[in-house]
């Protein structure tokens, strides 16, 4: 059956973007400006950020502040100034919005049926104003829900689009002139980006890359939204990011770039070992050779900048990988729940370095990033078991083998063909959820298979004997619990 439209809906992401070229002068400039900045937007959040001032416009927020501090205090021009108080009061309305929605929906629920209507129309007209004070339920109510901010940020300052010009230099290289503290004066920089940098913006200084960044707004269109999407499950694998359920590999090239990147890791840090040997025996034989080579030879500079390409590479494909699993359609993703490590499992030490460079947390915040733009929900399953059963029958019977599945009828599927349809099958599946533990959902799946081998005659023991199904569950309660009641 066709999915259902219900509409668009308008898809908004945030954009990072790097500054790679910048004088020490605006640096030094930009430093003082966000510290002095910092305390606008902290005095901001005290006087705005109370309860008496539920339901203000934020365009009146800036005579508010002005009247007991002004940009000639601190030296800031007076835009600048603006645009942050404005800033503020937006995050407080939005804030307030949030509050509002949470006490109208406890309204609704405690106040229920046609009989009530009038009573719930006035309670949310009066929740736009302070005329909730007077009504001691909704006071209650918005004290719970709406918590007083306060700011201590002072890393960040925010332009509007008049407050900067951006020319294109290169192919994904910008120049930004944004005004600074000089009337008439604009701080030329240069940043990376795909695309031309425009609305409002956020400079922020990011104290682990301890490098200024700009963050924009970015309008991907519309998406159709749907009553009911097409579900799909998702194998996440090292070779390739994704393999659905409908036969589709996504993200081709990843294990070549992750296992270049871990054994380039190996033999780099294989020689920089020898090197801090050398260093250590000549610390008191020749110091000053121990010190060049220290300085010279086993410095991270080149290494970290090297991290950071390898690392940008690797979170390009799996942008691309998740773009192209979900595209602009709004589907009902099953995928695995790989947050919780695998027991018991042993593997040579290469294997280990090489999994362990398996960006798995960044896959996980891709697919979800892309399934938020597009209407998509992602819901994760438990993992265990998911390449090792038959996808025909769901039982136990069969052998994985590489990238091969092979049943116990010979038939031979593809490996994450078979894993992905089990995955969907997973997602609604009601005696496994997702926190269900490695035994139980073993337990299950061997009760499913002794009544599959029931049918055709057999028993679990013959399937063991047979091949057909390991001999490691032979060792489980619940195989032997199983033995005696069939």
């Amino acid at each position: 059956m066709m999915p259902r439209k219900l509409g668009t809906t308008k898809k908004i992401s945030t954009q990072v973007v790097p500054v790679v070229g910048m004088n020490n002068s605006v640096k030094q400039e930009w430093f003082s400006t966000i510290k002095k900045l910092g305390i606008v937007r902290a005095e901001s959040y005290n006087k705005l950020g109370s309860i008496s001032h539920w339901g203000m416009d934020w365009k009146k927020a800036i005579p508010e502040i002005k009247s007991f501090r002004t940009p000639e205090t601190l030296g800031l021009p007076a835009k600048l100034m603006d645009w942050t108080i404005n800033d503020v009061a937006k995050a407080i309305t939005a804030q307030q919005a949030a509050s509002s929605d949470a006490v109208i929906k406890k309204i609704y629920k405690r106040f229920p049926g046609k009989e009530n209507e009038k009573c719930r129309k006035e309670y949310a007209t009066q929740l736009k104003t302070l005329a909730f004070l007077e009504k001691p339920l909704l006071h209650r109510l918005v004290r719970k829900e709406f918590k007083r901010g306060h700011s201590w940020v002072d890393n960040q300052m925010v332009y509007q689009q008049v407050g900067y010009k951006c020319k294109r230099l290169y192919p994904n290289t910008y120049q930004l002139e944004i005004a600074g503290l000089t009337s008439r004066k604009r701080n030329k920089i240069v940043v990376k980006s795909n695309r031309k940098v425009k609305g409002q913006i956020r400079l922020i200084y990011n104290n682990q890359s301890q490098q200024f960044e700009i963050h924009f707004l970015v309008d991907h269109g519309r998406v159709e939204s749907v009553r009911r999407p097409r579900e799909i499950g998702v194998d996440k694998g090292y070779t390739e990011a994704f393999y659905d359920s409908e036969g589709k590999a996504h993200g081709k090239g990843l294990g070549v770039l992750l296992s270049k990147k871990s054994d380039r890791i190996c033999a780099k840090n294989r020689k920089r070992g020898k090197l801090w040997a050398l260093h250590r025996k000549l610390e008191k034989l020749d110091p000053a050779k121990s010190a060049r080579i220290l300085r010279n030879n086993l410095s991270r500079k080149t290494e970290n900048k090297r991290y950071k390409q390898d690392q940008s590479e690797i979170q390009s494909v799996l942008g691309a990988a998740s773009k192209s699993l979900v595209g602009g359609r709004a589907l009902k993703v099953f995928a695995e729940d790989l947050t919780q490590p695998i027991k018991n499992k042993r593997q040579s030490l290469a294997m280990s370095r090489k999994l362990n460079s398996w960006m798995i947390g960044q896959m996980r915040d891709s697919l979800q990033k892309w399934a938020d733009w597009t209407g998509s929900v992602v819901t994760e399953v438990q993992p265990s078991y998911t390449s090792q059963i038959d996808s025909r029958n769901g039982t136990l019977l069969g052998k994985r083998t590489g990238d091969s599945f092979t049943g116990f009828d010979g038939v031979v599927l593809p490996a994450d063909h078979n894993a992905a349809k089990n995955i969907l099958a997973r997602g609604t599946d009601f005696e496994i959820s997702r926190f269900s533990s490695r035994t139980e959902v073993q337990a299950v799946l061997l009760r499913r298979t002794a009544r599959f081998l029931k049918g055709l005659g057999l028993s679990l023991a013959d399937a063991v004997e047979l091949g057909w199904l390991n001999s490691k569950h032979s060792k489980t309660q619940a195989f032997k619990q199983l033995l005696i009641e069939m």
